[in-house]
């Protein structure tokens, strides 16, 4: 017996979760650009849906399953804890970030929108603005980020991005150098914990955007 499929569709007639190849083919057949793809498992098309059709091309969903052994042994997020996450609109392009409750998504902070920016720049703002924030408060919080890039870049306590300072990010880089001094400065017992993604779906400071 052949195995159930869940198609994605980012872009067609209609977009979503569909469990049908049927009624998939008929929401991309003569749509112009069409983007789908299928799934082993309902969790995983959600998740994909969520993201971008680019993320997918040429990788093999089959090793996006998660088994009940890894769910198991990844286990839940950890209650309460602060999500940051940043969105951009282009790259570079219009970029901003926020925290949130990890189980309410109540706002703690939120900043931008800063011109000419980068995602991995606004995850590592992010992460700072959050361990001062919880460091403020005296919280025992935990914090999630789903960027490993930033998570690196925090503990290195430099921001290692490759993007040209100009007039209209100034902005911007004056505000990573202030990051990258709060780290030097300040010590901090915040763990800093990644976000499973294919496990947990969005991390919910995610501005929906996608």
């Amino acid at each position: 017996m052949a195995k159930k499929k869940f198609y994605v569709i980012w872009k067609g007639h209609k977009v979503g979760v569909f469990t049908s190849w049927n009624v998939c083919k008929k929401n991309i057949t003569d749509f112009k650009g069409a983007q789908y793809k299928s799934f082993a498992s309902k969790k995983n098309a959600e998740v994909a849906f969520k993201g971008n059709y680019e993320d997918y091309i040429g990788k093999d969903t089959k090793k996006m399953q998660l088994s009940s052994e890894e769910l198991k042994l990844i286990g839940q997020p950890i209650i309460p804890s602060l999500s940051v996450d940043a969105a951009c609109s282009g790259n570079p392009g219009k970029m901003e970030y926020r925290g949130v409750d990890t189980k309410s998504k109540k706002q703690f902070f939120i900043q931008g929108p800063f011109k000419k920016g980068t995602n991995n720049i606004g995850e590592f703002l992010a992460l700072v603005h959050g361990l001062g924030l919880l460091k403020q408060k005296n919280s025992t919080y935990p914090i999630y980020s789903d960027s490993k890039i930033a998570i690196n870049w925090v503990k290195k306590g430099q921001c290692r991005t490759n993007l040209p300072i100009t007039a209209e990010n100034k902005p911007l880089f004056d505000l990573v150098k202030r990051a990258e001094k709060w780290l030097k400065v300040n010590n901090y017992t915040t763990k800093i914990l990644k976000w499973e993604t294919k496990a947990w779906g969005e991390i919910p400071a995610d501005f929906g955007r996608k």
